[in-house]
């Protein structure tokens, strides 16, 4: 069986102690992943450290990028079944998520050409009359990029990608459950000339790795997705260091009177079941109005009853299993926790193994966990309302606030949600689940701090120098 090893200093090192990586879909070893240490880590900020003493220019990163986009694509079908093996993820997903990483890779390598700063009227303060002044974006160091299991490459390729086209080298730490993807991602950067040290691979679990990730003071910046519970734990270790949390919802739809509930019923249960319902902006609650809620729910659930689970290798798999057993008997508990309280269970609701059928309940309340809390599962409700106002009420009533969908034909409706949804990005006309990689993207409340999207992710990772000329 092969074995894996963690990059550092552009060099890759096979470490005693192993952890597997498991087939979702067999529950078969499918590799062994080198672990690292407080002695690899230490190794790998070195790396990145003595990386910075000699700068890649701007068009040198650019050149880098592109070429790590190339390979990417060259590998694609590599890069997809690796995904598919270590997510579970259907492969027709795992090729779309191919696809979209060479393109975060692309965005990112035209925003190494795109640093620029800007003049400063300082002429115009009394006494200034002879300086000029401007701004520089420059980088703002050691990057740490910390990645869950759902992206494992897109997600990383939203970290990498900005931090190098900024300047900045990367320590790197995927979800242990996932770490073939980045050992793969590593080899193209390899193979693409990256400078030796500019990008470190280090494996293991984060409870272990965690505390030897921010204990270190070299790092400057740390780029995480994950749970609130970690992001929060980390947030506070960072201290007065830089820190972009993505850490999930419980996204939220609202489908108005005057939208088609066939074609929303059919969009939202797709946005509800793709990866398995494991996507941060994963279509959990919906608020359709009462004079459409019964047509909605007749096509959601035809949707669902739709739904082909199976082998993630098999093209014609549109479900494949949650990341692991114990996730998914969480799920389970959390449906059967609703019903038992009153909610109704129109399909789904079964479980087997790491399988949850599509489910969807209604009857619901806003304090069940199926609601409030992020489920992460195969799982959305649907709530009847007949006022906006009221509805726009349910969807702020949460932690979280990544993204929110609204769908309607009324500019007024449409601008209202747009004013008064407290979330990150409010997407009309159509679910809270739609992303392209060049948008910003990123939360408010419990669903975290500062922006990606290579351009907007650039803008964190920089910081704005300040040069005064006096003549």
């Amino acid at each position: 069986m092969e074995k894996y090893g963690l990059f550092i200093a552009g060099k890759w090192i096979l470490t005693e102690e192993t952890t597997p990586l498991v087939n979702k879909y067999t529950n078969e070893t499918a590799a062994m992943l080198s672990v690292a240490g407080a002695k690899e880590v230490t190794a790998a900020v070195d790396a990145a450290q003595q990386a910075l003493k000699i700068p890649m220019e701007p068009y040198r990163r650019y050149e880098v990028l592109m070429k790590a986009a190339n390979l990417l694509e060259s590998d694609s079908e590599k890069m997809a079944r690796a995904l598919s093996i270590e997510v579970g993820k259907p492969i027709k997903d795992a090729r779309g998520e191919v696809k979209r990483g060479i393109q975060t890779l692309l965005l990112s390598a035209e925003q190494a050409k795109r640093m620029t700063g800007e003049m400063v009227p300082l002429a115009g303060a009394p006494g200034c009359g002879s300086r000029i002044a401007y701004t520089k974006r420059v980088p703002v160091g050691i990057v740490c990029a910390i990645t869950p299991f759902n992206f494992p490459l897109n997600l990383a390729c939203h970290k990498i990608g900005p931090a190098l086209a900024a300047g900045n080298s990367v320590l790197y730490k995927p979800a242990t459950a996932t770490s073939l993807s980045a050992v793969i991602l590593c080899e193209i950067f390899e193979k693409a000339g990256l400078p030796a040290g500019y990008l470190n691979l280090v494996m293991g679990s984060g409870s272990k790795l965690g505390d030897l990730l921010t204990a270190d003071e070299r790092i400057n910046f740390y780029s995480f997705t994950g749970s609130a519970a970690v992001g929060k734990m980390l947030h506070k270790n960072a201290g007065l260091r830089r820190v972009a949390l993505e850490l999930g919802s419980n996204s939220a739809n609202i489908v108005h009177g005057d939208a088609d509930p066939v074609k929303t019923g059919q969009l939202c249960a797709k946005y509800a079941f793709t990866n398995a319902g494991q996507v941060c902006i994963s279509c959990q609650r919906v608020y359709v109005h009462q004079a459409i809620y019964n047509a909605f729910c007749a096509a959601a659930v035809s949707a669902a009853k739709a739904v082909v689970s199976g082998d993630p290798l098999a093209d014609t798999t549109e479900l494949g299993p949650m990341i692991n057993e114990k996730e998914a008997i969480r799920a389970e508990e959390w449906i059967q926790e609703a019903v038992a309280a009153g909610a109704k269970l129109l399909t789904g609701g079964k479980r087997t193994h790491s399988y949850l059928e599509p489910t969807i309940l209604t009857n619901v309340q806003a304090d069940m966990k199926v609601v409030c809390n992020e489920i992460f599962a195969p799982v959305f409700v649907i709530v009847p309302y007949t006022d906006i106002n009221e509805a726009i009420v349910a969807v702020n009533d949460s932690v979280y606030g990544l993204q929110a969908g609204v769908f309607t034909n009324s500019l007024a409706i449409a601008h209202l949600c747009a004013e008064k949804i407290e979330v990150g990005g409010v997407i009309i006309n159509d679910g809270a689940t739609f992303r392209t990689d060049n948008m910003p993207y990123g939360g408010v409340k419990e669903s975290g701090i500062g922006r990606e999207g290579p351009e907007y992710a650039v803008r964190e990772m920089t910081e704005e120098k300040l040069i005064v000329l006096n003549f």
